[in-house]
């Protein structure tokens, strides 16, 4: 485990040093590769993964430390680099909140919440932010244990309403507003609030509240900021925009594709999920390699999303759905059966190179995350990078806690 004067930007800097080493393990996309693109560099790790079956792959990909330690023998820093996302969990506050207040609440999601708010100083600002609330369950959660006003931004006029309705209902001090947290508005929320908090806002939703938080008047704007980040991929920009400055400097140029690695994880994915992945990605990549052959194409074709429904009508329909969308003639002597097993060894192959990207999944979750926490200490704030709760519950459990250092 990193050693306890590891300061965030050290973590930041030998995880970006990593990272761009193992650059062609995790970036790209499996989809494009008729064999694994590191056979010439790494035999012997490629000689390894070609003796896994779906079952034990799909076992190491649910255990990084189990993959970690096989793969050592070959990648010699993989211990390092799964030690460098280590993080202490974050627990202050012991905050009984009565189940009742868990009304409508998934059992999941109450969880989550509650973990996150017992993550937080108990005496922590009497006028919170809630951003991008849904129906205000954790503002409901806050205002609860902690006797506080809370504001709670949120697009969906119906989700505000309802939202307003319990809190009136039940007396708690809750005013939700509905609005974009994109507009130039909700700074004013932002000014006005002493704990700005976003539970798994996603992309740039949290990206813009920490931005908010940091152009707030130090004498107006929140002493406090917690977000758990979320759907890292769901960005304006094509290409990922760094925030702080030592982030800026890295070489490290991530695509919508890259910042999705951090969210494949199954940990909560049941069997029946899994079984309909397999036949949709076999049949794409049965139809890709079906494609190849008559394009006389290496490039991978990808196709829209499919009604899952035509899935149960069979490999051929779908091939002959997917040539329609991309406007292609079918061989009326096509093999579907001989390209349904290509696209399932191919599926394999996929997996293979998923079940290496996994070393690279919260590694590249912790870069993403550091960056945010070194924005906020460029501009003023004492930051804290923890976990609120078990991978279990919830895979997004990194959590950022920053306190505005008073001048």
């Amino acid at each position: 485990m990193p050693h306890p004067s590891f300061s965030l930007t050290e973590r930041f800097l030998a995880l970006d040093s990593a990272l761009e080493r193992h650059r062609p393990f995790w970036q790209g996309m499996p989809f494009d590769f008729a064999d694994l693109p590191w056979r010439n560099t790494y035999p012997e790790l490629c000689d390894w993964l070609d003796e896994q079956t779906l079952a034990s792959l799909a076992s190491l990909k649910a255990s990084p430390e189990q993959l970690t330690t096989i793969v050592q023998q070959w990648l010699h820093d993989a211990e390092s680099l799964l030690e460098l996302c280590h993080v202490k969990e974050s627990h202050h506050a012991d905050l009984y909140c009565d189940p009742h207040w868990s009304t409508g609440i998934p059992g999941r999601k109450w969880s989550q919440i509650a973990a996150f708010n017992a993550s937080m100083p108990k005496a922590n600002g009497k006028h919170w932010l809630e951003w991008c609330a849904g129906k205000g369950y954790l503002g409901r959660v806050l205002s609860v244990s902690r006797e506080s006003n809370v504001t709670s931004l949120e697009w969906q006029e119906a989700l505000c309403r309802d939202g307003q309705q319990y809190a009136e209902k039940h007396d708690l001090s809750m005013q939700f507003v509905q609005g974009d947290a994109f507009a130039a508005e909700s700074q004013r929320l932002v000014d006005d609030c002493d704990h700005a908090v976003a539970l798994h806002a996603c992309g740039d939703l949290h990206v813009t509240l920490l931005k908010h938080s940091v152009a707030a008047e130090h004498l107006s704007g929140p002493s406090t900021v917690t977000v758990s980040p979320c759907c890292y991929h769901l960005i304006q920009d094509k290409r990922y925009q760094p925030l702080s400055t030592v982030a800026k400097s890295s070489n490290l140029s991530l695509s919508k594709h890259d910042l999705k690695l951090p969210l494949q994880e199954t940990v909560t994915a049941g069997q029946t999920v899994q079984n309909k992945r397999y036949v949709e990605v076999t049949f794409r990549l049965g139809f890709d390699s079906l494609q190849r052959e008559m394009a006389g194409s290496t490039a991978y074709l990808p196709v829209p999303n499919v009604q899952k429904s035509l899935l149960n009508e069979g490999f051929e329909a779908f091939c002959y759905w997917a040539a329609e969308q991309k406007g292609l003639v079918l061989p009326s002597d096509t093999d579907f059966a001989a390209y349904q097993a290509l696209g399932e060894a191919r599926f394999l192959l996929v997996e293979k190179m998923e079940t290496l990207r996994t070393l690279f999944r919260r590694p590249l979750e912790m870069w993403l995350v550091l960056d945010r926490a070194l924005y906020l200490t460029d501009n003023g704030f004492d930051v804290d990078v923890s976990t609120f709760c078990e991978r279990a519950l919830t895979p997004r459990n990194l959590l950022i806690h920053a306190t505005r250092i008073q001048r």
